[in-house]
This record gives structure tokens, sequence and C-alpha cells, in this order.
């Protein structure tokens, strides 16, 4: 996802979590008869890019087989002033009355300066960093818990791997990715202790010749599992197969870019969140301000195992699961060191997913090869 820091802090104190639960429903119950809505909706790169931009738009193919919505979208809208253009156009050419902004430098000061100029218009930006105490009630945010499919995709690597060697290919050292190296690294070193996981950082969120650069070089280091985070990982998972090795996908499925190699993926499901904010215009309900969910809500889920994994694999991501969806696991628990022998989580103590402490992460568990910073 395109962005810098994203953090929470102080966005659950007072907000609850709306959305954490299950979305308000299907709109298929609308009453009928209510005026239809125009929604808009707006991505930093193309559709189509096998990545962050495509699970949004695969949300919103959805979206235009609801009742009573008429969605606009636009795609290659820079974070500059230009989204503003992109959003007020929207509103005052288009009638749209609900946006979502889905990158994340969209949200400030763009999204935040249009909303103040069109107050009747509620705007939900894709990231965390709405916050009660600061920003107008007609703005807000919606977020999935994605280490939790990055875990699973950790724990089917950690059957297949056949070196040990993982490799983990991302943009920037910010909370939200390096919560997602650890949890896939915890995922394989819950199957065997011995796994390690090297990371590169690329810089940015789509820098295709550094990408794969970054894949060869681990595949010259004996990694034959990969898996990352940056917005399209179309260039990492192609290579990656190139070099026969085995990938986990992010974001959207990348399947069909490489079914010999594709294991599974951590994928958005974003038309669960999208449901439940129009549902809320709709009917005239509060504008939810913070939408979250993991696993158990439907806002995130694994693609489907490919044909060569093992069915050991598959058992064990299964139960993982389960455990996940029945609210029985925690990915972040102790006692856990850093990968410098530092604890950072004591022992007997247990992060649930809304606790604001692991939107602060600034480490990279046992086991990781980098440094986070």
């Amino acid at each position: 996802m395109s962005g810098t820091d994203i953090n929470r802090r102080g966005v659950l104190r007072g907000v609850g979590a709306v959305g954490a639960t299950a979305a308000f429903g299907g709109l298929s119950g609308l009453v009928q008869g209510q005026a239809p809505i125009t929604v808009g909706f707006i991505y930093v790169g193309p559709r189509d890019d096998y990545g962050y931009n495509q699970a949004q738009a695969e949300a919103v193919a959805e979206v235009k087989k609801l009742p009573g919505i008429k969605a606009v979208e636009e795609e290659n809208v820079p974070e500059t002033t230009a989204v503003q253009k992109t959003m007020q156009g929207m509103i005052s050419q288009d009638g749209a009355t609900l946006l979502f902004p889905t990158s994340f430098g969209y949200f400030d000061p763009h999204m935040l300066a249009v909303a103040a100029k069109n107050p009747k218009v509620r705007f939900a930006h894709c990231g965390g960093l709405w916050s009660e105490a600061k920003h107008p009630k007609n703005t807000g945010s919606f977020f999935g818990y994605i280490d939790e499919g990055q875990y699973l995709n950790g724990v089917v690597a950690g059957h297949m791997t056949k070196s040990k060697k993982l490799g983990f290919i991302a943009a920037k050292p910010i909370p939200q990715v390096l919560r997602n190296i650890n949890a896939f690294t915890l995922g394989a070193r819950s199957v065997d202790p011995s796994i390690t996981t090297t990371v590169i950082f690329t810089g940015d969120w789509s820098m295709p010749v550094k990408e794969a650069e970054a894949t060869n070089s681990l595949a010259d280091q004996g990694i034959d599992v990969f898996t990352m985070h940056v917005d399209g990982p179309k260039v990492i998972v192609e290579t990656a197969a190139k070099r026969g090795k085995f990938v986990c996908g992010y974001h959207a499925s990348q399947a069909k870019l490489a079914p010999n190699a594709y294991l599974t993926g951590a994928e958005w499901n974003w038309i669960t969140a999208y449901k439940t904010i129009i549902d809320a215009a709709r009917t005239g309900k509060p504008h939810p301000n913070f939408v979250r969910g993991g696993l158990k809500e439907g806002f995130v889920k694994p693609s489907p195992y490919g044909a060569m994994v093992t069915a050991a694999a598959k058992k064990k991501a299964d139960e993982v699961k389960a455990s996940m969806i029945a609210g029985k696991f925690d990915i972040f628990k102790g006692p856990l060191k850093d990968n410098s022998g530092k604890e950072v989580i004591a022992a007997g103590k247990a992060f649930k997913q809304t606790d604001v402490e692991l939107e602060g992460m600034n480490y990279l568990v046992e086991g990781v090869v980098g440094k986070p910073a």
C-alpha cells in the first residue's frame, strides 16, 4: 500500500471496533424505492496490477452488482493535489455522495481538504489514520488484519521449503510491513524453528527493477520460497517462478501468473468493508469512522492452495485458520525476542489484533535476517 507510517495509536480510544465485528449486512434487503447513490473509487495505480489496486477494483466490481449503486472509478491518480481534483470532480460532476480514496497518501492533506469543503459527502479512506479527536465525522478509515493471511503463508512456506531459507521483499520498514514480515516468519518457524526469513527493502511501493533484482539476489542465496509487501507483486512472482522457486502471494491472487509456483496467498476481501460503509450511507446510519476486521469478519482471505502444496501443509494451515476465526489464536505472544536478542513480548503476554501496541511495531522477530530501519 502506498504510504509512510501507518499508526493508529489513539484511534481506538473512544471509537470502538466499528466494523471489527461483522459488517452491517448485505444491501439486498434495503427498503425498495430508496434513491440510488453514486459512489466514487480512486486508485493510485492501475486496476490490473495483480496487487493492491486490483484487490480494490475486484471489490468494486462486486459493488457494481448491488442494487441502487452507481460506481465511478479513476485509476493512476497520484498522491498530489490531482486527487483533490478527482474527488471534487466526482462530487460536482458525477454526484457522488460517498468516496473511497484507497491510497495512503490521499488522506492528509488531500481527503481532509476536500471533506472540509463538502460536509454532506462521506469519505472512507483505506488505511489507519482516522482519529475521533482530530478528524471530521464525515471522514473515516477501513483496513484489515492481513498479517493473519501472512502467518498462514508462513505455515505453508514452512512446510514447503527445502533450504529452510525464505525471502521477503518489502517496500518500506513501516509498522504494518514489519507486522507482516514478523507474522510470516512466526508462521514458518511454528513448523520448524530453524527456518529463517531474509528481508530486502526496495525503498518504495512500486520499484519493479529493484524487485526483480532483490528476487534474483535472494534466489542466489538459496531462498526457495518468497513472499512480499509491495503494491504490485507481479514481477516478484514471475521472477521467482522463472528461478524455479515457490511463492506466496499478497493483496490479490497471482496464481495465474505462475500456477506451478504459487502456493497460496494473503488476499484482501474489501467487499466486506465496502458493504458496511455503503449500507450506512444508504440507510442514514452514522458514518462508520473506524472499520476493521480479519479472517473472522471476512476482511481478508487466503488464496486457494496450489496443486503442489502437501496435505500436511494444508492440514496445519487450515487448523490455524480455524483457530483464528474462532478467536483462539494470537500471532504475537510471549516470550518473543527480536532478531537482536532483546525480549519484545514477555512470557504470558499476548496481543489481540485490536491492540494499538501492534501498530507501533518497530522490530523484526528472531529468525529474520535484516534490519527494521
